[in-house]
């Protein structure tokens, strides 16, 4: 098309030799300059806008190269696309390089860098939300959502005090970091516009490296509903990381100002012996009571439960259950 440009993005997939994924969009784009969350005032607006007013391309053959493997794929009415394939070699834990390319009209194919990661064989799996868990978002107010995504650049947005101590304490839980980190997963029902966004966020703060799960790519004119939908397939795709790695023990954390708590209880139901603990940030204080009903559900099956308001708080619960050590508190934090 004249004065536009088609661009394969790609997510960062996982998994191990025997069940790889990857997913990514195809989207049509004027030429573009690089994004900048990183500065202030209506430049940061405006890179952010962006990501909504690009215009997905559904319906086109897609290719994956993995080693001397060759998969094809169509991608969605909306754009989307995902690979889902297994290793005819073994892996070895860490980044693997692949690309994928999109047929042209003359029948060859332009390809785009992408990586799949393979987690070291750990004892546990980190599930987080991040809006209200992670970030300090303001989900359930329209408006505030908005301001926090306008107004405050990647080095602006604020976390809850202490999540990054936390979340980097668990990353070593039963771990010698030697054989490597157990791996994060930020599942979320914010939308796939958003990647580079909360990429920039986490890496700037150092939390864990994690592959985001992310929810419907949205168009501009549902921009004011950012964050208002996915809620329905986060029980899908945690459960699609259970099924994937079905030799580690699974610790979700989210928050309740929206549906982590009946999310989270319908996958501890389900998945009983793969869920090691669950921890819910007490958002919305009128929740609590319900959230505390769910948790007594699993009094009786060796389920962790913590409803928390601070990060204090759940780096003291897991320490009593044995999910991180004292010695790794002292080591990263002095308290």
């Amino acid at each position: 098309m004249m004065g536009t440009s088609v661009e394969i993005k790609i997510y960062n997939g996982y998994g191990h030799s025997k069940n790889l994924v990857v997913y990514g969009h195809v989207l049509n784009r004027k030429p573009k300059k690089t994004n900048d969350f990183s500065n202030n005032g209506w430049k940061h607006t405006f890179s952010l806008l962006k990501l909504f007013l690009v215009r997905p391309i559904g319906g086109v053959r897609l290719r994956l190269q993995f080693y001397n493997q060759i998969i094809e794929t169509i991608a969605e009415p909306d754009g989307f696309f995902k690979f889902k394939w297994a290793s005819n070699t073994h892996l070895d834990p860490g980044l693997h390089d692949l690309k994928i390319g999109l047929m042209g009209v003359d029948g060859k194919y332009g390809f785009t860098q992408g990586k799949v990661y393979v987690p070291h064989s750990t004892q546990y799996v980190f599930v987080s939300d991040i809006d209200d868990t992670v970030l300090i978002s303001h989900s359930a107010t329209v408006l505030r959502r908005l301001r926090e995504l306008l107004v405050k650049n990647a080095h602006r947005r604020r976390l809850f005090s202490d999540n990054v101590i936390w979340y980097n304490l668990l990353s070593r839980s039963g771990t010698r970091t030697r054989e490597g980190l157990n791996p994060f997963f930020y599942v979320s029902s914010s939308e796939w516009n958003l990647y580079d966004y909360l990429q920039r966020i986490f890496a700037y703060n150092k939390l864990p490296h994690g592959s985001f799960l992310l929810s419907h790519f949205k168009r501009w004119f549902d921009f004011f509903k950012t964050g208002k939908t996915g809620h329905e397939d986060k029980y899908r795709r945690i459960s699609r990381l259970l099924r994937v790695f079905p030799k580690q023990k699974f610790v979700l954390i989210g928050d309740n100002s929206q549906r982590d708590p009946i999310i989270y209880a319908a996958l501890a139901n389900d998945y009983p012996d793969r869920i090691m603990a669950i921890y819910i940030r007490d958002i919305k204080h009128k929740k609590a009571a319900m959230t505390l009903q769910l948790f007594k559900n699993f009094q009786e099956t060796g389920i962790q439960t913590c409803l928390f308001n601070t990060n204090r708080e759940a780096i003291e619960h897991s320490i009593s259950i044995g999910l991180i050590k004292e010695a790794d508190v002292l080591e990263l934090t002095g308290f």
